[in-house]
């Protein structure tokens, strides 16, 4: 038997569990939304992988429970945990929930402990990325929907490949579009007992994979913004003091019109900017640790 499954997906219940150093905001996915959107899929199972938190899971499982329709949607437990280093790990098969800020080291004995199964998501994303400290994981994301400078990817892709690692692939959606972008296949019965068993033998392949699109980017920022007003305008006074006025001002040319074609523009030029870092971080090996200062100056340097 095979099993089509989402590995990498949020819901609602991901609010304010990603940590101080991102908007407290994170997913505006129902439970029933993405039930339904599962189920119009054709999904067999999905992990819900919130942020630092199990939330999401048994909130799935009663929707579940209370509407047949859904039944042949299996629902399993998952985290994507915040080591020390602010990098990410997705834990599968959890049940008990794994609080951030441990070491790599000290998270991966936890989810072994527990009989669950390690993975690094986006693990060469400008961001949140475990790079090379990956191969302690069980398998490696070399797909990530997000990574829409596709530089990450294809260096994810390589150290798969150069570590012999489990590949798979994650649509991290947070968005409902986006539910299901990437799809892995896995050979097992749909429990999960057999599902982790089969993960661990590398009886798991990608079967789909897709970028999320510029308007699906947009419609998550615009949440993230629109709910976390306060909280961006405390994080700019505290990290960049020096550009508060210019930052400020965007706020405001936001806030009079969040439909202007200004906004396509300028993700227009963050990608062509991001494409511009990811090339030297993942295939110049210039240092990527200035990345975690969120420094804009810093970042705009490196770009050039």
């Amino acid at each position: 038997m095979s099993v089509k499954t989402e590995l990498h997906c949020h819901n609602s219940f991901s609010n304010f569990h990603v940590g101080s150093k991102e908007p407290p905001y994170d997913c505006n996915i129902s439970i029933r939304d993405q039930l339904e959107r599962s189920y119009s899929l054709g999904l067999d199972a999905i992990f819900v992988t919130n942020h630092n938190t199990l939330d999401g899971y048994h909130q799935l499982l009663q929707y579940k429970k209370d509407h047949s329709k859904f039944q042949n949607i299996e629902v399993f437990p998952a985290e994507e945990i915040t080591v020390d280093t602010g990098a990410h790990v997705l834990a599968y098969g959890l049940h008990d929930e794994i609080k951030p800020g441990m070491t790599l080291d000290e998270l991966i004995d936890e989810v072994k402990k527990q009989g669950g199964i390690s993975s690094a998501p986006h693990p060469f994303s400008l961001l949140d990325a475990l790079r090379n400290d990956a191969k302690k994981c069980d398998m490696v994301e070399v797909f990530n929907s997000n990574n829409v400078d596709v530089l990450s990817n294809a260096k994810a892709t390589q150290f798969a490949i150069d570590n012999k690692m489990i590949q798979v692939s994650g649509s991290d959606s947070h968005v409902l579009s986006t539910l299901g972008r990437c799809v892995n296949v896995i050979d097992s019965e749909n429990n999960l007992d057999d599902i982790l068993q089969s993960m661990k033998k590398g009886q798991i392949k990608i079967s789909q994979t897709g970028y999320a699109l510029q308007n699906e980017t947009l419609d998550h920022l615009k949440y993230k913004i629109n709910y976390s007003k306060e909280y961006l305008i405390d994080y700019i006074s505290e990290h960049y003091p020096n550009a508060k006025w210019l930052l400020t001002l965007l706020l405001r040319i936001y806030n009079s019109n969040q439909n202007s074609h200004l906004w396509p523009l300028f993700y227009k030029i963050a990608i062509y900017l991001m494409k511009r870092i990811s090339q030297k971080i993942n295939f110049q090996n210039y240092d990527p640790d200035f990345m975690k200062e969120r420094n804009l100056g810093a970042m705009f340097r490196m770009a050039l």
